[in-house]
């Protein structure tokens, strides 16, 4: 149960970042439901794998590549969904940051009740 309201939860942040960001669009809200979907996917298979694929680059930048690999897997999102569209890595960039700010909000909300 808790898995879907994250889940649910994520959806209505990639909303709201499409209506915020102008180089972020997505079609309607089964699109960002799928979108959810497939980013939770995508973090639990194949981030692990890109980080530590990435560890020397992750450890001479402290920690600041993570942000890339967080850009790429929205990218990877963007290249498997038809409904989203994210124009590049800039703005895949500013998505991902935005999206972990909102999602980390929305969650600790979520486990305050």
């Amino acid at each position: 149960m808790k898995f879907l309201l994250k889940l649910v939860l994520t959806a209505v942040a990639v909303l709201l970042l499409a209506e915020i960001l102008p180089g972020v669009a997505i079609n309607n809200y089964v699109s960002a439901i799928i979108v959810a979907l497939v980013l939770a996917i995508l973090n639990a298979i194949v981030k692990p794998v890109l980080v530590v694929l990435t560890l020397p680059a992750t450890i001479l930048t402290l920690g600041l590549f993570l942000l890339v690999i967080n850009a790429a897997i929205i990218l990877m999102a963007d290249y498997f969904i038809g409904g989203f569209d994210v124009s590049g890595w800039f703005w895949a960039l500013i998505f991902s940051v935005l999206l972990s700010v909102f999602q980390s909000i929305l969650h600790s909300i979520l486990k305050k009740d």
